[in-house]
């Protein structure tokens, strides 16, 4: 009997993981969801430690309860701010990062090499790529009305955009995105991923609770998550990319480890979260 290929196995993986992830994100509270999520990041941080190379388990759990300690203490400030300003403020300097970050993908070798200097912007980087995300899904899902259907559309978006720009990069990709780092990766991938994230977002609009009026505002905001979740899928190639690795681990079989799949994620949600304030649905 013959092996699936790594596209069914793909495909079998996420099936399996979709109802999970939806349940979780429309059927739980928020303090059960922001709990359920932070053990996800959390690990992906633990895979985004191991390409800084720390390769010691002591070292990598010292800092991994280090950034559990920062997101407990965001939600205790929290607590007492009736509009939740910690998690905003921090959501927002995410959207910040993810711009200087870049930066770092224009100049590919900056911290590229095996010296503790290069390893310590890794390791921040890590940082204000895991805990800002955590804080924008927790505001996003705390939001009223519908924010649990709201986080479902965001997330959506980037899951449809990451499956789009797969599909249409293998059928239609010519012109490379980013040969030095992901060489794989398509403008033709770029174009059907971002198709499909707006399809989405388009269906969301309504599914949320929102109606004609809001539409192109959602638009406006997907466009911008979508082409933020690009930039994390990029530089979680970048930083992989220094070390030699394929993939941050091998936890989901045909998608790496945990880090690889909520690479987009990771930039997309202190996006779409700032856009929701700012356009208000």
């Amino acid at each position: 009997m013959s092996k699936p290929s790594g596209t069914k196995v793909r495909v079998i993986a996420a099936l399996a993981m979709a109802p999970i992830a939806i349940a979780a994100i429309l059927m739980l509270s928020t303090p059960w969801l922001a709990a359920l999520a932070a053990l996800v990041f959390l690990i992906g941080l633990w895979e985004w430690f191991k390409l800084a190379e720390i390769d010691d388990s002591l070292p990598r759990t010292l800092l991994l309860l280090a950034n559990l300690l920062l997101m407990v203490l965001l939600v205790w400030a929290s607590a007492g701010s009736p509009d939740l300003v910690p998690l905003r403020l921090v959501s927002l300097l995410g959207v910040v990062w993810w711009l200087l970050a870049l930066l770092w993908l224009r100049y590919f070798n900056f911290a590229s090499d095996h010296q503790t200097w290069a390893r310590g912007f890794k390791l921040a980087a890590g940082t204000l790529a895991v805990v800002p995300a955590w804080c924008a899904l927790c505001l996003i899902h705390a939001s009223q009305p519908n924010g649990h259907r709201w986080l479902f559309v965001a997330l959506a978006m980037v899951w449809a955009a990451d499956s789009g720009a797969y599909f249409a990069g293998r059928r239609f990709g010519k012109h490379k995105l980013a040969p030095r780092i992901s060489p794989n990766k398509t403008i033709e991938g770029l174009l059907g991923g971002l198709a499909a994230g707006l399809l989405i977002a388009a269906g969301g609009t309504f599914f949320a609770g929102a109606g004609l009026a809001e539409l192109p505002f959602v638009l406006i905001v997907a466009v911008a998550t979508v082409l933020g979740s690009v930039v994390g899928d990029l530089f979680e190639s970048l930083i992989k990319r220094h070390v030699g690795a394929k993939d941050s681990g091998d936890v989901i079989p045909g998608h790496g480890g945990v880090l690889d799949r909520v690479d987009g994620v990771l930039a997309a949600l202190p996006i779409f979260a700032l856009g929701k304030e700012l356009f208000g649905f």
